[in-house]
């Protein structure tokens, strides 16, 4: 969620880079597998708080009760092997894989699973509202746990979250967060925290952990390393030159010749994440809805998909396809005509008065800068002066906060594959309005948007019905947004590399345990 595509909610960067616990054996095998990414992996060590870049890195240290799968769209088993749920949709209980330990070396069990996610949720912090639901949790069993809500909510789905949703060890340490702190982790996945070096390129060691449950019969990769390489072109030519494995996003012009390059293999697909123009519905220049629908519509969708060069595609609604919710044949296009016509009705326009925006976006976000100039262009014909900030994510969010922004540009993709997130945190009403920067405030789409959590256990189809309403409450009745294009996933890795498939819930991530190595 929710960062310029980097670094999304304000995250507290830990000052402590001490190397953290003491090297597990790895099986022999292969050279390293090297990710290169364009930012600071880590911001919070934490795994109840985490909810940024660290996702790359913690998917493969954490696990989670159940993996979303991109190929059956479902649930699939992962720490749980089976799982049921009553009726009413109220009862989750959940069976354990047996023989798991954490890297600490103590069992994960059913008690450890409670006592991880009643942290998570006492915490209150990163994505820990996935939890919200959850009015107890008991232990049935070594290997059985249950959880009762308060209303249905699809728990499987939850379960799978990329998000405070992983299982760690609670008894790792006397003061928990100190120790998380130094860079050491809990978890029970393929790989162990073994380096990091804090604010450095060569930023995170992981390696194997040896008493994984899965084993280590057929080749794997031993060993992942991290680096930070903010320059797009090194970090291709790096790749080239076979010192790194994986480069996770690449421009229209780097990926092409990524497809043509020997020795390289590329991945082209559709993601969650949407990029979101949140419009001030509270008050300046956009309370007055016309104004808004007139913004709307002087957008240069096409134009902007494309000058981005196929690295994003035309948004559809509010949900970008694949997850329930998303809404067909809702491709926005402009229309000056009319903008110009709802401007003039709002006493500004051609031979109005002289309007003033203020938009701002993620600083040093292409794509974004792409959106502004463009706009910008549009509107300026229409009289409309748009002045362009762009600004680092904890600055932007600070201020969108306090409403000072017309218009507030980023990312938003879903904690899980729901498409819930994408309306219940950014245009439910909230106060203070946390990410709802468009300060809706709109009972009709609230006592919709209430009855999805249990319509999709109990109702999918009229799940759907009501998204298909509050997507049209959102963009075309309020106007409170528009979608101007969902990212396209362009990766490149080397040629030798077998089993990568990009997993749009998982952003960027790379299960590297599930690799074949190369060479």
């Amino acid at each position: 969620m929710r960062r310029p595509l980097a670094a999304a909610v304000a995250l507290m960067v830990l000052a402590a880079c001490s190397p953290p616990q003491e090297e597990q054996r790895a099986p022999a095998g292969q050279s390293p597998f090297v990710y290169v990414k364009n930012t600071d992996v880590v911001t919070e060590w934490d795994p109840s708080r985490s909810y940024s870049n660290e996702i790359i890195a913690f998917q493969n240290v954490y696990e989670t009760l159940t993996y979303w799968n991109p190929v059956t769209k479902k649930s699939a088993p992962r720490l749980a092997t089976s799982w049921r749920s009553t009726a009413d949709g109220r009862t989750w209980t959940f069976t354990l894989r047996s023989g798991v330990t954490f890297h600490t070396g103590r069992p994960l069990d059913a008690e450890a699973v409670k006592a991880s996610i009643e942290r998570t949720i006492k915490g209150k912090a990163g994505a820990g509202y996935i939890w919200d639901a959850v009015s107890s949790i008991r232990v049935e069993g070594p290997l059985t746990v249950t959880f009762a809500l308060k209303y249905p909510v699809p728990l499987d789905l939850v379960a799978s979250a990329g998000y405070a949703a992983y299982i760690y060890d609670t008894k790792a340490a006397p003061d928990l967060t100190k120790w998380f702190q130094q860079g050491r982790d809990a978890g029970s996945g393929p790989y162990t925290v073994t380096r990091w070096n804090k604010g450095k390129e060569d930023e995170l060691t992981l390696s194997a952990y040896d008493g994984y449950w899965g084993g280590w019969n057929r080749p794997h990769y031993n060993t992942i390393k991290y680096r930070v390489v903010p320059d797009p072109e090194r970090a291709y030519s790096m790749l080239r030159r076979g010192e790194a494995s994986f480069v996770d996003r690449l421009d229209p012009e780097l990926f092409a010749r990524a497809q043509a390059a020997p020795g390289l293999r590329t991945s082209d697909r559709p993601s969650f994440s949407t990029a979101v123009m949140l419009f001030n519905t509270a008050s300046g220049p956009l309370k007055d809805i016309r104004v808004r629908k007139a913004v709307q519509k002087a957008v240069p969708y096409r134009g902007i998909v494309k000058a981005l060069g196929g690295s994003v595609m035309p948004a559809s609604g509010v949900v970008p396809e694949g997850l329930l919710g998303h809404v067909p044949n809702r491709v926005p296009k402009q229309d000056l005509a009319t903008a110009t016509r709802l401007l003039q009705q709002a006493g500004y326009g051609p031979g109005g008065k002289p309007l003033r925006l203020v938009l701002t976006y993620g600083e040093g976000e292409a794509d974004e800068e792409v959106l502004a100039r463009r706009l910008r262009k549009a509107l300026a014909a229409l009289n409309v002066t748009l002045e362009v900030r762009g600004m680092n994510w904890n600055s932007q969010w600070e201020l969108g906060k306090k409403r000072g922004q017309d218009i507030f540009v980023m990312y938003w993709w879903p904690d899980y594959a729901d498409g819930y997130s994408y309306f219940g945190q950014v245009f439910h009403s909230a106060n203070p309005p946390v990410m709802n920067l468009s300060y809706l405030n709109d009972q009709q789409l609230d006592a919709m948007l209430d009855t999805v959590p249990e319509l999709t256990v109990t109702d999918k189809p009229a799940a759907q019905r009501v998204y298909e309403r509050a997507t049209a409450r959102v963009l075309d009745q309020r106007a409170a947004a528009a979608m101007p294009w969902v990212v396209k996933s362009r990766r490149a890795f080397l040629g030798g590399i077998q089993g990568y498939d990009d997993n749009p819930a998982y952003p960027d991530v790379v299960f590297v345990y599930d690799l074949k190595p190369s060479g």
